[in-house]
């Protein structure tokens, strides 16, 4: 049989299916701008999906006065977290965040 009817369960364009395609970077819409006054990077392993990424964004945009996360996602390595905030962030609130979520912290920069 030769004719295939595509139910939309897989992005044809990324290998895997839609849920863990490794995308090289997941980002979350930034806000205006002028509205960020603070961004802070962070470095964390163990991520390995765009699962991981959601659980990590939901976590740190928990913590009060952030705005925005983004993740260049590195499966299998240190991926670069960017936290965009009304204040500096509370780096023990950051980590506890990222924990919660399963990952680790391997570096916190402003």
């Amino acid at each position: 049989m030769t004719d295939r009817i595509d139910l939309g369960l897989k992005d044809a364009t990324t290998a895997g299916c839609a849920c863990c395609a490794a995308p090289a970077s997941t980002a979350i819409e930034i806000p205006a701008a002028g509205n960020t006054a603070v961004t802070e990077e962070v470095l964390v392993s163990g991520m390995t999906c765009s699962h991981c990424v959601s659980s990590v964004t939901e976590e740190l945009s928990g913590i009060d006065g952030v705005q925005n996360v983004t993740v260049d996602l590195h499966a299998g390595g240190t991926s670069r977290v960017t936290i965009h905030s009304a204040s500096p962030l509370d780096a023990v609130q950051v980590k506890a965040a990222v924990e919660e979520a399963g990952y680790t912290v391997t570096t916190i920069t402003a």
